[in-house]
């Protein structure tokens, strides 16, 4: 197998740049680059670092070099790293020189990849890898983690170990007929099988909350103009984004924004104010207006001092599901004459009740706390075909019958572990990743 080389860090001028060099030869070429200080070549021990200077053809560095020996690497194989001074020219200069000597560049995520051919990681954990990689808030770094960790991969090899112990059963009484094992296998397996349901159900109801967990929670701030929609957003950000005036229809356009609240990010839409407008400007920011609050997933309508007749209408006309009444300006008036939540956007009042009860909406506190959850579609299409197999299983009143659902079941969970996936598929995670990882 080819020997590869990337760089590990974001290109351009920092503290530190790595490049990383993964196989048979990489410790061939990487003693063609590398002198280290006071230490013999044969005397390099793995997984210690050592100071020394990366030479090549146009400059020298002062660097740090570790090296990793297979199959205890990441990748599982021979694995090098130097670490240089960041920016461009000493990075790429390195780089080449590997390549001049053999290596050649590595695809997008085949390091991960190779760890995975080569026993190291999961599938599951892997995409854990790039979850964390690309993760914009707290919650879904977690996410990620546990997927890294291994902790949907244990559940599902458990389950997929279960299930082979239930078919070597079910195969002894469909070989042995004269020993009337049929029912007490199948009963026995019916006992078991609820308990996969059950876990797996667990699974499925994860999958909202783990949707705005990795694509955050949508909201549109909505309502009448100058009812201070714009001093909302500004609050729930705790800066100022937002121009803020007495005039009716200062905000023209929409504004997008986010914040996060306990580890889950909220991308809020500062919209234009609803009402009948004769300037053509106002009238696109209204209509974008409207296009944001289809596409949300709550509203919060901002009234001031009453719930209004127009108030009312432009409710009618939203017709959404999850709406938030928010009355504006508790420090002038601090009954809520038909709103669900009182605030000030002014003194910061009620920002983070308001908060908390948009959290409340969309976050189910147990799954968060329990840390694992469905947030990738193909686990969660897995884990579906999983549980509807284990349901047919489940009314099968033959053990023949029933083996063939187990069957698809295991299949199914081993598209999770990477056991039974495609290389199709296998190609098309890894390509999701940056090169050098």
């Amino acid at each position: 197998m080819r020997t590869i080389c990337a760089i590990s860090t974001p290109i351009g001028t920092g503290g530190i740049s790595i490049i990383r060099m993964s196989g048979e030869q990489s410790l061939v070429i990487a003693q063609k680059i590398f002198s280290p200080y006071g230490v013999k070549w044969q005397d390099i021990e793995p997984r210690k670092m050592y100071l020394g200077k990366v030479k090549t053809k146009n400059f020298s560095d002062q660097a740090l070099f570790v090296y990793f020996k297979a199959p205890n690497s990441y990748t599982g194989e021979n694995l090098v790293e130097f670490h240089l001074h960041g920016g461009n020219a000493l990075t790429m200069g390195t780089l080449n020189q590997c390549l001049e000597f053999g290596a050649q560049m590595a695809e997008p995520g085949e390091f991960t990849k190779r760890g995975f051919l080569n026993g190291k990681i999961s599938l599951s954990s892997a995409e854990g890898v790039i979850e964390m990689i690309n993760a914009q808030s707290e919650a879904q770094v977690n996410a990620g983690y546990n997927l890294l960790e291994g902790a949907l991969n244990k559940k599902c090899v458990k389950m997929q170990d279960e299930i082979t112990d239930i078919l070597a059963e079910l195969e002894a009484a469909i070989d042995y007929p004269e020993e009337d094992l049929e029912s007490m296998a199948l009963g026995e397996a019916k006992k078991r099988i609820k308990g996969f349901l059950d876990a797996l159900k667990k699974l499925k109801d994860t999958q909202n909350t783990a949707r705005f967990v990795k694509d955050g929670i949508k909201v549109a701030i909505a309502g009448k103009p100058n009812v201070g929609k714009s001093s909302l957003l500004n609050a729930l950000i705790e800066y100022d984004r937002a121009i803020v005036t007495d005039i009716p229809g200062t905000t023209r356009d929409t504004i997008d924004e986010v914040f996060s609240y306990k580890g889950v990010n909220f991308i809020l839409t500062d919209t234009a104010g609803l009402r009948r407008a004769d300037d053509t400007i106002e009238k696109l920011g209204i209509e974008r207006s409207y296009k944001s609050i289809k596409g949300a997933d709550v509203v919060l309508f901002l009234i001031d001092n009453t719930y209004s007749k127009e108030d009312q209408k432009l409710l009618e006309q939203i017709q959404k599901k999850n709406i938030i009444i928010v009355k504006n300006k508790s420090d002038v008036s601090d009954t809520l004459n038909g709103a669900d939540i009182l605030i000030s956007a002014k003194t910061g009042e009620g920002i983070t009740e308001l908060k908390e009860k948009m959290y409340n909406m969309f976050i189910d506190r147990k799954i968060i706390s329990g840390g694992l959850m469905l947030t990738h579609s193909r686990h969660l299409a897995a884990v579906n075909r999983a549980y509807n197999s284990l349901k047919n299983a489940l009314i099968a009143d033959q053990p023949d019958l029933m083996t063939i659902d187990l069957k698809e079941a295991w299949q199914a969970l081993g598209e999770i572990t990477g056991s039974t996936v495609s290389e199709a598929i296998i190609d098309r995670i890894f390509e999701k990743f940056c090169l050098g990882k």
